[in-house]
C-alpha cells in the first residue's frame, strides 16, 4: 500500500447550523440522502453534517482537487461506527485516474469544530 494523497479539513459546527437555517437546500445540495438521514436522526444534526462537510473537503484534497472538480454528493461519509468514504461518479473517476483504491478517513469533533483527515492509498 502506498500513500497517493493526504487531505485535512476543519468545519465550524455553528456555521453549518447557520447555513442550514438560512439555506434549506444546502443540505440537499451537499449531502447524500444517507448522510442527511444519519445527521437528522440526532439532536444536533449540524454537528454530524459539519463532520461530513469537512470529510468531503478532506477527501477532495487527498485526491488533489477541490469542490470545483468533484461534486459534493459524489463523496459520501458514513456515520455510526468506523467512518468510511464512499466515492461515486466524479470522485471515483478521479481516484481511478490516480490509482487510488481506497480513501481512509478519521473524524473528530469538539463542541465547536469538526476535523477530518483523509489518506488516499493505492497498491504498492
Amino acid at each position: 500500500m502506498r500513500i497517493i494523497g493526504l487531505g485535512v479539513d476543519l468545519a465550524d459546527i455553528e456555521r453549518v447550523g447557520r447555513l442550514l437555517g438560512r439555506f434549506p437546500r444546502f443540505s440537499e445540495r451537499c449531502f447524500t440522502p444517507h448522510e442527511r438521514e444519519y445527521a437528522f436522526g440526532h439532536v444536533r444534526p449540524e454537528r454530524r453534517l459539519a463532520a461530513r462537510f469537512a470529510g468531503k473537503e478532506a477527501v477532495m484534497k487527498s485526491l488533489g482537487t477541490g469542490w470545483r472538480r468533484i461534486r459534493w454528493q459524489d463523496v459520501e461519509i458514513t456515520g455510526g461506527g468506523t467512518p468510511r468514504a464512499i466515492l461515486r461518479s466524479t470522485a471515483a473517476a478521479r481516484a481511478a485516474a490516480l490509482g487510488v483504491t481506497e480513501v481512509l478517513i478519521t473524524v473528530t469533533h469538539t463542541d465547536s469544530v469538526a476535523l477530518v483527515m483523509a489518506v488516499a492509498v493505492g497498491e504498492g
